[in-house]
């Protein structure tokens, strides 16, 4: 069983920068692949960016590419999220999530185990 925790939540002004962190806990395997979805009141959950385990491939939604960027530090078992030039629009719960075989997917569905999502607010 892997937990995840994020981190790093909060609320700021259109055109700030927050930096949102995922600690994982747990299971045998460190080969995972490592994402970020977000879900909005009355939407679905979307994806923002995902990470593959050595960092070799990364990919973003269009609408964060640009301004959020995805990393990770294994040694640490950690996910970062850097948004900058947050907008009203990317005020959404934000959950971390990891692919156990390792796969960098954009759809939710691919994914194993869920962190329980910190609140992101940008203010206009």
């Amino acid at each position: 069983q892997v937990e995840l925790v994020e981190s790093g939540g909060g609320l700021v002004q259109a055109g700030g920068s927050l930096r949102l962190s995922c600690a994982a806990s747990g299971g045998t395997s460190r080969n995972y692949a490592m994402g970020w979805f977000r879900q909005a009141p009355g939407k679905e959950r979307e994806f923002v960016a995902t990470i593959s385990w050595n960092g070799g491939v990364i990919h973003y939604s269009d609408s964060v590419k640009g301004r959020f960027s995805i990393s990770r530090v294994n040694a640490k078992n950690t996910a970062f999220l850097q948004m900058n030039s947050l907008k009203p629009e990317d005020t959404a719960v934000y959950y971390c999530t990891i692919n156990v075989y390792g796969v960098p997917a954009l759809n939710w569905g691919d994914y194993n185990y869920w962190g329980q999502g910190t609140q992101v607010t940008v203010s206009s």
